[in-house]
């Protein structure tokens, strides 16, 4: 007999209809940087495969899966478009909700655990107070997915200062009572939709505020995981599967491609041999130290509360993941020569879509200065770990 967990496990975007979500996703890949957003089919089409009820409790309907089961399949997605792994990357918002009080996340999942929740944290507005609630008024840009969101999430300061040991607090609502303000216009990530949210006096009840990385209000031991250190890998996995994306399409060019100039095919050129061993090896080792932590930090939290260290580890496995992704993805982009210039190709999006994730503020190159100092014991920040 299975276990509620590998029940789960079964249940979660597998089979004939996740392939066939795939194929749509690879096949419409240009069409969503075109339109600056996902198609809507495509979100329904997360629900239907899990996304959405991954992290939600079983008491709700969810699933509750295990990290490295969800983020394998956040690393698929992304292997077909980038910009489609990020999206569904937010299926993690779930252990942020968390923190919401149980009668909130009853109403909620009232009517299912199939929840699309978006948000933007930074920077937080400040927030008014009437009648016991909460007055947001504010823009907040990078809100990924928003098109999209059943729920939206934003950053809020209180009028009695700073609450929650420096971590924001965040004010959730209706997506129908804000306006979405379409500015999202970059060159990686272009699909993700993730435009400004905009509100005007929208009354929040406090107990539908949070504080984002704050004590989950569930049991289990999902809910025991780091939840702001989880935020990082979900998003540092999509550099990871558009990494490998890359690696698949130059391995595969490399076989028949040949010079005009009456060159050897690529493939037997030793330049070409050697950049592509190298890359395999550099993405490979990453990705192990990747999935390592999660599985060492998920046992951690089954056996109790994962501390610090444990934490720290993990971001530091994801600085380094979002790197690599990125400097595998440029020589990828490096071997597919002046073909590889072109807007729509594959090489120059899976290198633009990797350079958006190693630029992300959870995985930037700078990170490793605060990873060293958890390392010789000075301590984190706010956020991190």
């Amino acid at each position: 007999m299975l276990t509620s967990v590998e029940q789960a496990q079964s249940q979660f975007a597998n089979g004939p209809e996740f392939d066939a979500l795939l194929k749509q996703i690879g096949d419409r890949a240009l069409s969503f940087r075109k339109a600056r957003r996902l198609d809507d089919d495509i979100v329904a089409g997360f629900r239907a495969i899990g996304i959405y009820r991954a992290f939600v409790a079983r008491r709700f309907g969810g699933l509750e899966i295990t990290p490295d089961r969800f983020l394998e399949t956040i690393e698929t997605i992304a292997k077909a478009d980038g910009s489609a792994g990020w999206v569904a990357s937010f299926g993690v918002s779930a252990l942020y909700l968390a923190a919401l009080p149980v009668q909130t996340l009853e109403a909620i999942y009232r009517k299912g655990p199939d929840v699309v929740f978006a948000g933007a944290i930074f920077p937080p507005c400040p927030a008014g107070i009437a009648d016991g609630d909460l007055v947001v008024s504010g823009r907040w840009p990078y809100a990924s997915g928003c098109t999209g969101a059943d729920l939206l999430g934003v950053g809020v300061s209180l009028p009695n200062g700073p609450a929650g040991d420096g971590l924001p607090r965040t004010a959730v609502f209706p997506a129908e009572q804000a306006r979405i303000d379409e500015t999202w216009n970059t060159m990686g990530m272009a699909g993700t939709g993730s435009h400004d949210i905009v509100a005007e006096a929208i009354r929040v009840p406090m107990d539908w505020t949070f504080i984002r990385g704050g004590p989950s209000n569930l049991e289990g031991p999902i809910y025991r995981y780091p939840s702001l250190a989880l935020a990082a890998q979900v998003l540092t996995v999509v550099g990871l599967g558009c990494a490998r994306r890359a690696l698949n399409e130059i391995s595969a060019m490399a076989q028949g491609r040949k010079s005009i100039t009456g060159a050897p095919v690529m493939a037997d050129r030793p330049y070409v041999q050697f950049s592509i061993a190298e890359a395999e090896a550099m993405l490979s080792a990453a990705r192990c130290f990747f999935y390592d932590v999660t599985r060492q930090a998920m046992a951690a939290a089954e056996n109790g509360t994962p501390d610090e260290a444990c934490a720290a580890r993990i971001r530091l496995a994801c600085i380094h993941a979002a790197q690599t992704s990125y400097e595998v993805a440029r020589r990828c982009f490096e071997l597919g020569g002046i073909a590889a210039v072109d807007a729509d190709h594959i090489l120059a999006r899976c290198m633009q879509d990797c350079a958006v994730v190693a630029q992300h503020a959870f995985m930037a190159r700078s990170n490793y200065e605060v990873a060293g100092r958890l390392i010789l014991g000075r301590g984190g920040r706010p956020g991190y770990p």
